[in-house]
């Protein structure tokens, strides 16, 4: 069955076409169309606390061109929500509505911890490297969530207001890097029990650089090695030697660095990157629905 969603997020908008089927018990979700524009609301909203006039038609344009491709593909269901910037915008219900009214595609305002379950549904990967306890970090341009799952069940999440965006802009705070080592200090003591499972855009493409994608395997120290390389690179000779898109060329770094923190602070050694992300997540609840 073809499904779509639509993620409204701090960097860009996408939208998802797939197949979703059931096999030997087990639900798998299978791309047939990604569409992705670097419309970048977090860029208005984290300097200025609302969408400009400017970036609101950009994004209302790019809803109007993703109705008529669902109009042609046909899913059976679709599924649109917004994220981090769009929740803090001053105006995004405005925004929201204007979408609603112009194109008839009903958007869904999500929190960071409604984000977080919807991405981690996904996910078959449960016990990594002969882990008790796995931690689903996702990077987004407004926004990282982390939970903590023991065979499936949520032991703990949080959302922190560190994103690449916002690390661009130089809108993350002192105490908010804080309050996630607080958090994380929580369980210290399951440190040596923890494997970790990364979302996002560009920990996907970090790992198909300089890690394992086959195995969805990426070592702490390819990350390292990454962030280090791509951090002396400018912007353009990441487009350039790396071929990289220019709005996946200026983001990649800050979120090398979250995942970096992240993973030092917990002392893991690697971390399993299965290209999942909360288009695939939305897909997955509306076909998991559909069977129930």
């Amino acid at each position: 069955m073809l499904y779509a969603s639509i993620d409204i997020g701090s960097n860009a908008v996408r939208l998802l076409f797939a197949n979703a089927f059931t096999r030997e018990g087990n639900i798998y979700i299978e791309k047939a169309t990604l569409v992705r524009i670097p419309v970048r609301l977090g860029m208005d909203v984290f300097k200025k606390s609302r969408i400009t006039k400017k970036r609101a038609d950009m994004l209302t344009k790019t809803m109007k061109a993703f109705s008529l491709l669902i109009d042609v593909y046909k899913p059976v269901k679709l599924a649109a929500c917004a994220t981090a910037a769009m929740r803090e915008a001053s105006n995004g219900m405005e925004v929201i509505q204007r979408i609603r009214e112009e194109t008839g595609i009903k958007v869904k305002l999500i929190d960071g911890i409604e984000e977080a379950n919807i991405i981690r549904s996904i996910s078959r990967f449960n016990h990594l490297q002969g882990k008790e306890l796995c931690l689903f970090i996702d990077v987004g341009g407004g926004s990282t969530e982390i939970s903590l799952v023991s065979d499936k069940k949520l032991l703990d999440q949080r959302s922190f207001k560190i994103g690449t965006i916002r690390l661009l802009e130089n809108k993350v705070s002192g105490k908010e890097w804080d309050r996630m080592k607080q958090w994380l200090d929580g369980f210290r003591k399951d440190f040596d029990r923890l494997g970790a499972i990364g979302s996002g855009g560009n920990i996907n493409k970090i790992t198909k650089i300089y890690g394992n994608p086959e195995l969805k395997l990426l070592t702490v120290d390819s990350l390292e090695k990454a962030y280090n390389t791509l951090n002396r690179y400018t912007v353009e000779e990441r487009m350039e030697k790396l071929g990289l898109r220019y709005d996946r060329a200026d983001v990649i770094v800050p979120a090398g660095r979250v995942f970096l923190f992240i993973l030092r602070y917990i002392g893991a050694e690697s971390i399993t990157v299965p290209k999942i992300g909360l288009a695939d997540g939305l897909i997955f609840r509306m076909y998991e629905k559909h069977l129930d």
